[in-house]
């Protein structure tokens, strides 16, 4: 695929922000499971929280493959940052897509423009993949809609300024009972229970959120009642390629660490890049790691054209996921003993790999999607 002069030019923005501000201290977050809110901002302020947004409201006004061509860039820098600024991208995407001129300007605008970080409450303890199965709870009273419930596994849930929350909002109507609001998390009723403990992405909080008496104005229901799973479920694909995106730029950050060692490690006289066992090994990793990024772009393009990709972007993020981990194994095991030692970078890039095989849809998903599909 040929990139475009304005795709490349994001891409390099992307690129030059995770080098230079991301890379040096990811293994530092990564032990103290944060990162500074102003190197967050400073990626908002790049455009980079609304790379595929209008650039009326303050966005980069880039095309879908310049976003995920970013979001791959961002994580080779860190995983955890970049899904802190996914998710306010899928975020401002709905808005734009739904939202009206009046949410557009107080809810769109600061989120676009780099001022303000957004998530995703969707998912509860109770409702993973089976998203229909959501208990919480919107009551309409009067002008404004109360909430009430807890949401689980919400990325950015105590960074974020602004959430997009699904709820109940007539019980008896099913899947087509339940809509999505517009919430500032400093709201009375918004609490952050804890931040989970994980295995990867350590560097952005992942959290449980309970909605206690939390008072909504009406004018802030994002699309029409009931309408809130088409929401939420608005750009699956995309999201599912964006996936496909991270675990490529993962997976390539390992395979650089492992081909920067294997150059200078000596063993028997010589560089291990010279002894056949690794060179091979490194051989694969180099194929796969091209062969998922063809998938996701491809992926990419149909979805930029409009035209149907529900297969491609399933198969994208199956591979891709599956891929990142073979990969960063791999680097694991090219470093030998010392790719289990944490001042090695390979150990993080597993850790942090794994979890693409859960998120926007498991890897079990994705084949019944592309089964039915089939």
């Amino acid at each position: 695929m040929t990139l475009t002069a304005e795709q490349i030019a994001i891409r390099d923005v992307a690129r030059d922000f995770a080098r230079r501000a991301i890379t040096p201290h990811a293994l530092e977050w990564d032990r103290t499971e944060t990162v500074p809110l102003e190197t967050l901002r400073a990626a908002g302020a790049l455009g980079l929280f609304g790379v595929n947004l209008p650039a009326a409201y303050g966005g980069a006004g880039a095309d879908f493959t310049a976003y995920v061509l970013a979001m791959e860039e961002l994580a080779y820098g860190d995983a955890g940052v970049c899904n802190t600024i996914t998710a306010t991208n899928s975020f401002g995407i709905k808005l734009r897509d739904f939202g009206t001129e009046d949410q557009k300007e107080r809810f769109l605008r600061p989120v676009a423009s780099g001022q303000h970080i957004a998530c995703m409450a969707l998912t509860e303890p109770q409702a993973g993949s089976d998203a229909a199965a959501l208990t919480t709870r919107a009551e309409r009273r009067g002008d404004r809609y109360v909430l009430n419930g807890v949401k689980s596994l919400i990325t950015s849930g105590r960074t974020a300024d602004t959430a997009m929350v699904v709820a109940v909002t007539d019980p008896a109507a099913g899947k087509r009972g339940i809509s999505a609001f517009m919430v500032r998390t400093s709201a009375p009723g918004w609490t952050v229970l804890r931040a989970e403990r994980k295995l990867g992405h350590r560097a952005n909080d992942t959290c449980q959120i309970a909605l206690d008496g939390l008072e909504v104005p009406a004018e802030d229901m994002l699309g029409q009642p009931g309408e809130g799973l088409k929401v939420a479920f608005s750009g699956l694909e995309s999201g599912r390629i964006v996936v496909a995106a991270q675990a490529i730029g993962v997976a390539r950050a390992a395979f650089d660490a492992a081909l920067a060692y294997a150059k200078e490690r000596k063993t028997f006289g010589k560089a291990i890049f010279e002894h056949q066992a690794v060179a091979f090994q490194l051989a694969d990793m180099a194929t796969e790691i091209e062969v998922a990024r063809q998938m996701c772009l491809h992926a990419a393009a149909l979805k930029q054209a409009g035209e149907r990709c529900v297969r491609e972007a399933s198969m994208a993020k199956l591979y891709a996921s599956q891929m990142s981990e073979r990969v960063c194994s791999a680097a694991i095991q090219i470093h030998g003993g010392y790719g289990f030692v944490a001042d090695y970078r390979v150990e993080k890039y597993w850790r942090d790999c794994r979890v693409f095989q859960l998120y926007d849809g498991t890897n079990e998903v994705q084949k019944i999607v592309i089964a039915r599909e089939l």
